[in-house]
């Protein structure tokens, strides 16, 4: 059964680009290894039955540590949509990684495994991880990658290439909207393990909205923000995107292909 499943879920998510191309990328072998889909632990940070409390694990690259402002705005915006009474904290560490040139999501996969500090769902904890490497993905348009239920890389390197000659939107800027967007698709969004009562999904763009305010805009993810966006880029979860936590969270909206459950 979880074969059939799977291989509908493959059908489905064949058009998503960019960020979540990772998903094409081995999703036969995610569920036996219980590492899941992206989304995959969306109901694990929404309640707080199991776990009650998170930690985001930062593994970088010698040189490639990310902002201040990027963690303090992940776990600004975890804290505002999961339910973790424990709170959220992050662990930072620096990190050699075996690759050295471009990354595919089969190297992401492979670096998060080996360098993860315990698994996802340890006792009361939950756990997701993000890399900061060096290099960039096989696809140089893209910023950053959710590989699967808990892990996701942003490429630093990547990053400093779009920013524009007027630093609008910075480096900074962008590190900040990429890390939350990825992140984003770890809490399901858009559409990767439900469906939106809401229409806010990007026709063209599976998985992302279509809404230029909300950080889980398509071109957020796009080494060509810097060409769309002039000025502030989104770094919030919209209306739309919310109230979809919400009803995931409440139980209105059923979320599939789930790791664990309340």
């Amino acid at each position: 059964m979880q074969r059939v499943m799977l291989a509908l879920l493959l059908a489905s998510l064949m058009l998503l680009q960019g960020c979540l191309g990772g998903i094409r990328e081995g999703i036969a072998d995610a569920l036996p290894e219980q590492r899941g889909i992206p989304g995959g632990l969306t109901l694990a940070c929404l309640s707080s039955a199991q776990f009650t409390d998170m930690v985001i694990e930062i593994d970088h690259a010698p040189g490639y540590a990310p902002e201040a402002t990027t963690v303090d705005l992940l776990i600004d915006r975890l804290e505002d949509v999961c339910d973790k009474p424990g709170g959220i904290r992050a662990d930072i560490t620096e990190t050699e990684f075996a690759p050295t040139g471009d990354w595919s999501a089969d190297d992401v996969r492979a670096q998060a495994l080996e360098h993860r500090e315990a698994p996802p769902m340890d006792g009361t904890t939950l756990r997701w991880h993000v890399l900061f490497p060096s290099g960039g993905y096989v696809d140089d348009s893209v910023l950053g990658v959710a590989v699967n239920a808990a892990d996701v890389a942003v490429f630093r390197d990547s990053i400093d290439d779009a920013e524009n000659v007027l630093r609008r939107p910075s480096a900074e800027d962008i590190e900040n909207s990429v890390t939350l967007h990825e992140v984003g698709h770890l809490l399901g969004l858009v559409n990767l393990v439900y469906t939106s009562p809401r229409d806010h999904e990007d026709a063209d763009h599976p998985g992302h909205s279509s809404n230029e305010d909300s950080v889980m805009y398509w071109a957020v993810e796009s080494s060509s923000l810097g060409a769309i966006f002039s000025g502030q880029l989104p770094n919030d979860f919209d209306d739309d995107d919310r109230a979809d936590l919400t009803d995931l969270a409440s139980g209105d909206l059923d979320a599939e292909q789930q790791l664990w459950r309340p």
